[in-house]
C-alpha cells in the first residue's frame, strides 16, 4: 500500500502537466482566431495605462538607513563662506584680463588648495573630435592629449583631501565647472560663485575628523563643453598611461574607488518668475542611453534641499505641455476618474488634482524624453559611464549675486546643501544599491518604477505575435519553405538600413558642407542605394511573396527590434512603440477587397496618415515640434539632431535607423503590395 501511494504522483503528474498544456494551447488558439479585438484591447489599454502613469507615481522615501540625511547638524560657517568669497573677488577682478585668465585661475584656485594643505596638480585635455564613428557606439572614445599641433586646450585644477578615518579605498568627488571665456558677462560672476562655493566646502571638509572617504575636487575648465573636462579627467583616472612620461605620471594623483559623483554650479538668470520667493536648485539626472543613479542620491539632495536649507528644487519640465488645453481637460477628467473609484473604494487613493495632474504629465514627459534622446544632461553623465552615482545640481539664488550680503548668505545655504549630501554619503559602507536605478520622475519628490511604466510597453506590444501567428493562418498555402522567400525583402531591406546607417560617417568628412547640403545629400545617398538594391537583388513584389506573410515577418522583425531597445533604452522603445505598433498592426494593401467598403476606406486613410507620420524624418520633426514648438522644424535641424545624437553614441540613432527605418519601409511596401 505505501508502494502505491508513493506511485500516485507519478502518475497524475503527467496527466495534470498535459492538462495545463492543453489550456495554454486552448488559449492561445482562442486569442489567435479573435487577433483583432485583442488588439485593438491592448493598444487602448496601453495607451490608457500611459495616460494613468502620473496617477500611480509614488512618494520618493530613502531606501538605506545607512545614509541619514539631515542627522548631522551643518557645520559650514560664515568664516567659510566669507574666505570663500575672498576667491570669488581674486576671480573677478583676474577675468577682466581675458588673455591671462587662463593661465592665472587655475594657478590662483591651486594656490587657495595648497593653503588647505591638499595635494593638488593640474589637468590638460583637448576638445575631442565630435564626429561620427560606427565603432564608437555603446562605448567612450577617448580624449586625445594636447599636442603641439593642436594649440587648444583647457585645464582643470584637481585638489585631494585625504580622509583621517579613512583607508584611501573610497573617495567622494565634487566638480565645479565653470568658463573664463565670457569674461564680463552674467556667467563670469556665476563661474567664479561656483568655484567660491566648492572652496567654501573644500574647506570645512579639509577639517573634519569625520570623513571615512576621500574628498576630491575638480575645478573643471568648461570652455569646450562641462562634459568634455570631466570626462577627460576620467578617462585619465581609470585609464592611467604607464607607456607615457614618467614625469607626467607622476603629476596626474589618484584616490580611491568613487562612491558618487555631485556637480554642482551657480546659474544666475537674468529674468526671474514672479512666483520664485526662494533660491532654487535643479537637478539633472539623465545620463547617456537612459541610464540614471541610484534615486536614493536624489532624495538625499531632495530632503536637504527642502527640509533642511528651505531651497526650492526642481527638475526638467515641457513648459508647453503645461499650458495645452488638451492636457488640462484630460487632467479634469482624470480628476473625475479618481474621485469616482474613491466613492466605489476609499483605499484607492488615485484621486489627484488637474493642477498636479498637468504638472506631473508634464514632468514625466520631460523626463522620458531625456532618457530617450540618451544625450546626458549634465556632466554627471561622464560618471555614468563608469557606473559612479552621480548628479548634476544647477543653484539659481533669488537675488542678484553682485550685492556681497546676499551673495554669501546663498553661498552658505548652498554650501550647507553639499555638505549634508557628502555627509550623507561618507556613512555608506558600500556602494549605492537598495534604491531604484530604472524609474522615470514625475515630481522632484515622485516617481514611477519600473514596474509600473512596463505595463504600458507590455500592452502595446502584446499583440504583435499573435497578429504574426493569425497571418500564419490566413496565409493560402502555409509551406515553411515560402518563408524563406518572405524573408528576402527583409534582408535586403535591414541590409540598405546599415548602409543608410554609415552614410553620415562619409558625409561628415566633407568639410565646411552646411547642415542642410548634408541632409540632402543623406537622402540622395540613400534613395540611391535603395534604387541600386532593386538593381542587384530584384522587386519584392514576386509571386511567392504573400502579404500576408510579408507583414508577419515584419512584425517578428520588429518586435524583436523593440525588446533589444527596451534592454538597452527603454524610453526610447516606448516612444518607438507608439509609432511603430500601429503600422505592425494596421498594415494593409490598398487593393485588398473587402466586404465593407465603409470600413476599407477608413483603414487605408489610416494607413496613409501613418505612412507619413510614421516616416522617421516626420516622427522626429513632430516630437521635436510639440516639445520645441513648429518653427524649429527644418530640414537642416534633422541633420543637426542626428548628429548631436551620434557625436554622443546616442542608441536612439542605431533604433531611428536600423528598426524605425525597416519599419516604415515594410509598411510601405505592404500598401502597395499588387495583392495576387
Amino acid at each position: 500500500m505505501e508502494i502505491d501511494e508513493e506511485e500516485k504522483p507519478s502518475i497524475v503528474g503527467p496527466k495534470a502537466t498535459a492538462t495545463r498544456s492543453r489550456l495554454i494551447v486552448r488559449l492561445g488558439a482562442l486569442l489567435v482566431s479573435h487577433s483583432t479585438l485583442v488588439s485593438v484591447v491592448c493598444c487602448l489599454a496601453g495607451l490608457i495605462a500611459l495616460l494613468v502613469l502620473p496617477l500611480l507615481a509614488k512618494n520618493t522615501y530613502i531606501s538605506e538607513n545607512a545614509l541619514l540625511p539631515g542627522s548631522a547638524n551643518p557645520v559650514l560657517s560664515y568664516q567659510d563662506v566669507t574666505e570663500a568669497n575672498k576667491l570669488i573677488m581674486d576671480i573677478m577682478s583676474i577675468t577682466d584680463h581675458k588673455e591671462a585668465a587662463d593661465i592665472e585661475i587655475p594657478k590662483l584656485i591651486a594656490k587657495y588648495m595648497e593653503i588647505l594643505g591638499a595635494e593638488t596638480y593640474h589637468h590638460k585635455f583637448s576638445q575631442p573630435e565630435n564626429q561620427f564613428h560606427p565603432l564608437y557606439f555603446f562605448s567612450s572614445s577617448p580624449n586625445s592629449p594636447p599636442t603641439h599641433a593642436n594649440l587648444s586646450y583647457g585645464t582643470s585644477t584637481v585638489g585631494i583631501i585625504r580622509a583621517p578615518r579613512g583607508d584611501g579605498k573610497e573617495a567622494i568627488v565634487l566638480v565645479s565647472p565653470y568658463n573664463t571665456q565670457n569674461a564680463g558677462g552674467i556667467d563670469t560672476s556665476a563661474s567664479a560663485s561656483s568655484i567660491g562655493l566648492a572652496f567654501s566646502v573644500f574647506s570645512l571638509l579639509s577639517r573634519a575628523t569625520w570623513l571615512a572617504k576621500d574628498i576630491i575636487w575638480i575645478a573643471s575648465d568648461s570652455r569646450f563643453g562641462d562634459h568634455t573636462s570631466v570626462s577627460a579627467w576620467l578617462n585619465d583616472y581609470h585609464n592611467p598611461n604607464f607607456l607615457g612620461d614618467a614625469s607626467s605620471s607622476r603629476i596626474f594623483k589618484r584616490a580611491g574607488t568613487m562612491a558618487c559623483g555631485i556637480v554642482f554650479k551657480v546659474v544666475e538668470k537674468e529674468r526671474r518668475e514672479k512666483y520664485e520667493d526662494r533660491d532654487v536648485v535643479t537637478m539633472y539626472a539623465e545620463a547617456s542611453n537612459g541610464q540614471m543613479p541610484n534615486l536614493d542620491l536624489l532624495n538625499v539632495v531632495h530632503y536637504l534641499a527642502v527640509h533642511r536649507q528651505g531651497i526650492r528644487v526642481r527638475i526638467g519640465m515641457f513648459g508647453g505641455l503645461v499650458k495645452s488645453h488638451l492636457v488640462r481637460v484630460l487632467g479634469e477628467v482624470m480628476q473625475q476618474v479618481g474621485r469616482f473609484a474613491r466613492s466605489l473604494n476609499p483605499d484607492w487613493r488615485f484621486e489627484m488634482p488637474s493642477s498636479e495632474y498637468v504638472e506631473g504629465t508634464a514632468t514625466l514627459a520631460s523626463s522620458i524624453y531625456s532618457q530617450a534622446l540618451g544625450v546626458p544632461t549634465g556632466p554627471h553623465g561622464a560618471f555614468r559611464d563608469y557606473q559612479v552615482d552621480a548628479v548634476t545640481l544647477e543653484l539659481s539664488p533669488r537675488f542678484s549675486l553682485k550685492n556681497e550680503h546676499t551673495r554669501l548668505a546663498f553661498l552658505l545655504k548652498g554650501g550647507r546643501l553639499i555638505e549634508g549630501t557628502v555627509h550623507s554619503v561618507n556613512n555608506l559602507l558600500e556602494k549605492f544599491h537598495q534604491s531604484f536605478f530604472l524609474y522615470f520622475l514625475t515630481a522632484p519628490n515622485k516617481f514611477v518604477s519600473v514596474g509600473v511604466y512596463m505595463i504600458p510597453f507590455a500592452f502595446l506590444v502584446a499583440p504583435l505575435p499573435i497578429i504574426a501567428a493569425s497571418l500564419f493562418n490566413l496565409t493560402s498555402n502555409r509551406n515553411p519553405w515560402r518563408w524563406l522567400h518572405t524573408a528576402k525583402p527583409l534582408l535586403i531591406t535591414h541590409t540598405w538600413s546599415v548602409v543608410v546607417t554609415l552614410l553620415p560617417f562619409y558625409i561628415s568628412k566633407i568639410s565646411d558642407l552646411p547642415s542642410t547640403q548634408c541632409m540632402l545629400t543623406w537622402a540622395g545617398g540613400s534613395l540611391m542605394a535603395f534604387v541600386i538594391s532593386y538593381i542587384v537583388f530584384g522587386s519584392p513584389y514576386s509571386k511567392h511573396v504573400e502579404w500576408r506573410l510579408l507583414k508577419a515577418v515584419m512584425i517578428a522583425s520588429v518586435s524583436i527590434g523593440l525588446c533589444l531597445m527596451s534592454i538597452i533604452n527603454f524610453a526610447t522603445a516606448q516612444i518607438g512603440a507608439l509609432f511603430v505598433v500601429p503600422m505592425c498592426l494596421f498594415a494593409l494593401p490598398i487593393r485588398v477587397k473587402t466586404n465593407n467598403s465603409l470600413i476599407r476606406s477608413m483603414v487605408m486613410t489610416c494607413n496613409l496618415v501613418m505612412a507619413v507620420l510614421g516616416f522617421p524624418v516626420t516622427a522626429v520633426a513632430l516630437m521635436q515640434g510639440v516639445i520645441k514648438g513648429f518653427g524649429t522644424v527644418s530640414i537642416s535641424e534633422f541633420w543637426d539632431s542626428m548628429k548631436f545624437l551620434w557625436g554622443w553614441n546616442s542608441a536612439t540613432y542605431l533604433y531611428l535607423v536600423l528598426v524605425h527605418l525597416p519599419c516604415w519601409l515594410l509598411f510601405v511596401h505592404i500598401l502597395f503590395h499588387p495583392c495576387r
